[in-house]
Parts: C-alpha cells; structure tokens; sequence
C-alpha cells in the first residue's frame, strides 16, 4: 500500500533548484554574447527584427540567470559594508582672518 505524499500548505516554501546544466550553459552565453558585443561593431547596433543587439546578447542571459537564481536581491548587510565607518562629514569652520602685520611708523 502506498503513502500519500504529505499536502504542503500554500505558505510553505519549496526549495526547487534549477537544474544544474543551466545554470552552467546560461552564463557561458552571457559571457559570449558580451565578447561578441566588445569585439564586432556591427553587434552594438540595431536590428530592424530584433531591436538593440547588445540587449538580446547580454542583458537577456544576465536576466535568465537571475531569473534561474530565483532572483536573489542585495541584503542590508551588504548595503552597510558599501557605507563608510566614519560618519557624516562635518564642516569646517571658516578660516581665522589674521591680522595685518604693520610696521610702526
């Protein structure tokens, strides 16, 4: 007699990975559709067709890859280690007008 798999409620998370080919394949093309951008001109043009080349080339597998990370975005953590340690900066205060040196006559 067979087990009936236990039901998830909706609000439970399921932890799917994509699978591993194309989270290899994906960023190889990101990475040729960029080298193909640098080295041909005609790739940084437009296409009656397609539109932007450089879009289709790079952007669109840079996408699909985070896409296949299930989009993943920056924490907090990360925002504070881009902030400096010291603080607001403070002005300074004006310099001191020096006296006029004159001679007695």
């Amino acid at each position: 007699m067979r087990t009936r798999p236990r039901h998830r409620p909706p609000t439970e998370r399921v932890s799917e990975r994509a699978d591993p080919r194309l989270l290899r394949v994906v960023p190889q093309l990101a990475l040729a559709g960029l080298a193909v951008v640098l080295v041909w001109p005609a790739a940084r043009g437009s296409s009656a067709w397609l539109g932007w080349l450089p879009l289709w080339l790079v952007g669109m597998p840079l996408a699909a890859w985070w896409a296949l990370l299930r989009c993943p975005l920056p924490t907090l953590a990360a925002f504070r280690s881009l902030r400096r340690d010291h603080g607001q900066a403070r002005r300074r205060s004006p310099p001191r007008a020096r006296k006029a040196h004159t001679a007695a006559a």
